[in-house]
């Protein structure tokens, strides 16, 4: 009905009832019908919206979510490459067929978390246009018998009646957190986690290459040395892909994909920030972003700028700024360990620091923000000498103005007896090429403090000649709480009593 006749209607029907009760006539039946039909006109108004609405949700759902391809995956170049050419078996299922190769089972993505892999497993169902079922290694862990086996069952049941129902020539199904249910069994009593698994060994057996639709099992798993051999054999999991942190080029594709919907300012370095987020997997960069929009909303601006990046890689490293007062005295003192750290790593690692800072973020009451030169994976003996003599900087400047140590170096040394550790197992000590198992405690406590104790004297002795760069830079942090790199290199050259 158009709008214009029902409000003609709406302004005639009261008209009629009081010229009718006017002349006498008895309106009471007429007013309960008029309710009536006027009640049932809108209750089928509104079925007819919940109907409309109702079929618009199905449209949607038909549709389903927006697929995720490998474009949208920064970082991991050489994963992504590997997993497709793996998918392939998948896809072109007649061309293998005809040469006789069998088809996989199974892809097993191992990595530190947040690089990617379940973001991976998804964007390999839109490849081979794939029925996509997801679940995780937690989700089968019950305290009833039989009760997780049961479940792999209805999993890989679910992918199959899934790819017929959706007319699909295949499935994947992707587990995370594998290693929850697929870790080693023990002999003897045999627990739920091992029927779990016994069950998944099962199904995986069962898949067939003639079958339709075809079955892959996608998993992942930070911790594949955890796993049951009879889970990593040839025949289940054929393909074991390692999905690796992102490198520099890796990390700054990863921030340009998560830029795509922020505003940045034009003289943001996107290449910059890269380099500072040395270490950062891909969902750490994501939270770099978002952090840093969060920083440009608080202070009302409506582009995204360098410093609020920076300030970011800060807050996801080190966690939020606190608002811990500190003493002058005690300030002073975070601020010779400081300026300790970022002189010996300026010694050893000329323009690798980016920022020296004096407020606290998460317990600590001040940090350094080193830069990478460049990206590095064997180290030498010499390097990781250099690193702890960095680490042991802090506890060294304390000793040399204040003739002994504070709790504050507790980190540092945790961070030295690792890199000891390191060198130990990589056979770079006195001790040579050793199973650290056969050799004694009091051994390895000896080689460990000979070498701690001949790294801190050595940085101590450096520190000494260098007492000139703590007196020009204390006054600037302590007023400032911060220095950034050029400015503190600026102030090394000028002050250094060697040259830099």
């Amino acid at each position: 009905m158009p709008r214009w006749s029902k409000e003609i209607l709406i302004g005639f029907v009261p008209v009629l009832l009081i010229f009718l009760a006017y002349i006498g006539v008895n309106i009471i039946p007429l007013i309960i019908a008029t309710l009536l039909v006027g009640g049932l006109l809108f209750m089928a108004s509104v079925r007819g919206g919940l109907a409309v609405g109702a079929g618009t949700e199905r449209k949607r759902k038909k549709r389903g979510p927006k697929k995720l391809t490998f474009e949208e995956i920064g970082g991991q170049d050489h994963a992504k490459q590997e997993l497709m050419e793996a998918l392939d078996f998948l896809i072109k299922h007649e061309e293998i067929r005809k040469l006789g190769i069998r088809p996989l089972k199974g892809i097993l993505l191992t990595g530190p978390p947040g690089t990617g892999k379940t973001l991976m497993a998804k964007a390999a169902a839109h490849y081979t246009d794939s029925v996509f079922v997801a679940s995780s290694g937690s989700e089968f862990v019950e305290m009833y018998v039989g009760v997780g086996a049961g479940r792999v069952r209805e999993l890989f049941r679910e992918a199959r009646n899934r790819a017929v129902k959706e007319n699909k020539q295949s499935a994947i199904i992707f587990i995370d957190e594998i290693d929850v249910i697929g870790g080693k069994r023990e002999g003897g009593q045999q627990r739920e986690y091992d029927q779990t698994l016994n069950q998944l060994l099962t199904e995986m057996d069962g898949i067939y290459s003639s079958d339709s639709p075809r079955i892959l099992l996608i998993a992942a798993t930070n911790r594949k040395e955890m796993l049951d051999s009879a889970l990593l054999r040839p025949g289940r999991f054929d393909r074991h892909i390692q999905v690796d942190l992102p490198d520099k080029k890796g990390r700054e594709h990863i921030l340009r994909l998560h830029a795509k919907n922020k505003p940045l300012k034009t003289d943001v370095d996107l290449g910059k920030i890269a380099e500072e987020s040395f270490g950062f997997s891909g969902a750490q960069l994501e939270s770099v972003m978002n952090e840093a929009a969060i920083y440009a909303m608080r202070e009302g601006l409506k582009e995204i700028e360098q410093k609020h990046l920076s300030m970011s890689i800060d807050k996801v490293m080190m966690g939020e700024r606190t608002d811990r007062e500190s003493t002058l005295e005690e300030k002073k003192r975070v601020a010779i360990h400081e300026l300790g750290h970022a002189i010996m790593a300026e010694l050893v690692r000329p323009g690798s620091v980016s920022q020296v800072a004096l407020s606290p973020r998460g317990k600590a009451l001040g940090y350094v923000r080193h830069n990478p030169t460049q990206e590095q994976y064997l180290y030498t003996k010499t390097f990781l000498e250099e690193q702890i003599m960095i680490a042991l900087g802090g506890a060294a400047s304390e000793e040399i103005f204040y003739g002994g140590r504070s709790t504050g170096s507790s980190n540092d040394f945790e961070q030295a007896l690792n890199i000891v550790q390191t060198m130990m197992k990589s056979g770079l000590t006195s001790l040579g090429i050793v199973d650290l198992d056969m050799v004694t405690k009091e051994e390895l406590m000896k080689e460990n403090t000979a070498i701690l104790e001949d790294l801190m004297t050595r940085t101590r002795t450096m520190l000494e000649e260098r007492r000139t760069i703590y007196e020009q830079s204390l006054d600037i942090l302590l007023k400032e709480e911060t220095l950034s790199g050029d400015q503190f290199r600026r102030l090394f050259r000028e002050h250094s009593q060697l040259p830099a």
